[in-house]
């Protein structure tokens, strides 16, 4: 009879033991296919150089895949890198942030996305505001991209920048631009403002740098032959911009810029868009293609081609210029630096 009872005993004790094994196998189970349905994404982010405008739409990146549900240390891993201008680099990064193995990959200016895009036709790729994606190869149509790259085309609206610089400056004869010559976004802004300006009946001059290096000098040329400076978008001068301001200030010539944020480090003024919502719409498009509801080639490219009037009314006072009451009405104000 003892016997009987021990083997029994024996018996209950082990069908606890296999329930609680098969419990916790499938605790177990559930919980990895819980950490499978939350696998965290991979997004690698690419940027030319470092300045105020490129920082803001990288910060806007990451708040745009925020916004759609991707967190960094939650279910998202960012990795970035920064060319600092250097073509070189940005070649070797593209290829770092594939053995990344990043899911998505996004291009902070043109030079950056250009440089991914030349790594992989594979891995999507998110262009971060880009000015002309089509003349720079990247996209070969903006509706139908037709490649593993899509995102944002920021196009500039050259148009109404001359003519709030034409009721700012009436009586201006000679429009002066500065940019550099190696960047293709900058070049074909600056054919479409040279179109304008023409016909808004200024003379135009254009001044070429090969780098930062030459902006001083070009830009007091530059204001001895303007009455004022029109600066396209333009990484090399944007990284360098206290550079040109420091000698535009001294020869009393206003810079008419062509975003937001430079108007606060010294321009006078803009029709600009904003940088860090540019970046918003980039991270979000970048979102949709980790949810696997859009592709590349098949997203068309949004092209923002609007921007908002604004002034530095600090900068006009010392430069001894009115601002229109037509222009105060609608644009914002903003105190420089």
């Amino acid at each position: 009879m003892k016997n009987k009872g021990i083997i029994g005993s024996i018996i209950a004790l082990a069908i606890v033991l296999i329930g609680v094994f098969a419990y916790q196998m499938g605790t177990r189970q559930t919980t990895a296919s819980s950490t499978d349905d939350k696998k965290i994404k991979t997004v690698g982010i690419l940027q030319y150089v470092s300045h105020s405008s490129l920082d803001q739409i990288k910060k806007g990146v990451i708040a745009g895949l925020k916004e759609e549900g991707y967190t960094e240390g939650d279910n998202l891993k960012i990795k970035f890198l920064n060319g600092q201008g250097d073509q070189s680099k940005l070649n070797s990064m593209s290829q770092q942030l594939l053995d990344k193995k990043s899911d998505v990959l996004v291009g902070i200016a043109t030079p950056a996305a250009k440089a991914l895009a030349n790594a992989t036709t594979d891995t999507p790729i998110i262009m971060g505001a880009i000015s002309d994606p089509v003349g720079s190869g990247l996209v070969k149509d903006l509706k139908n991209p037709g490649g593993n790259v899509t995102g944002v085309n920021n196009l500039t609206p050259v148009a109404q920048q001359i003519d709030m610089a034409k009721e700012l400056f009436p009586n201006a004869k000679t429009m002066g631009i500065v940019y550099s010559s190696s960047e293709e976004n900058s070049k074909s802004q600056v054919e479409t403002a040279e179109q304008n300006a023409k016909a808004a009946g200024y003379a135009v001059k254009k001044f070429a740098i090969s780098s930062s290096n030459d902006l001083s000098a070009v830009t007091q040329q530059a204001c001895q032959e303007s009455d004022f400076l029109y600066i396209p978008q333009d990484n090399t001068i944007a990284s360098a911009f206290q550079t040109l301001i420091s000698e535009s200030d001294k020869a009393k010539t206003p810079v008419f810029v062509s975003v937001d944020n430079m108007v606060k480090e010294g321009g006078i003024a803009t029709v600009g868009q904003n940088q860090y919502k540019l970046g918003v719409e980039t991270g979000k498009m970048a979102a949709d293609v980790l949810d696997g509801k859009a592709k590349p080639a098949d997203t068309p490219v949004n092209v923002i081609d609007y921007g908002d009037m604004i002034i530095n009314e600090e900068k006009a006072k010392e430069l001894g210029i009115t601002i229109p009451d037509s222009i105060k009405e609608k644009a914002e104000v903003v105190k420089g630096e």
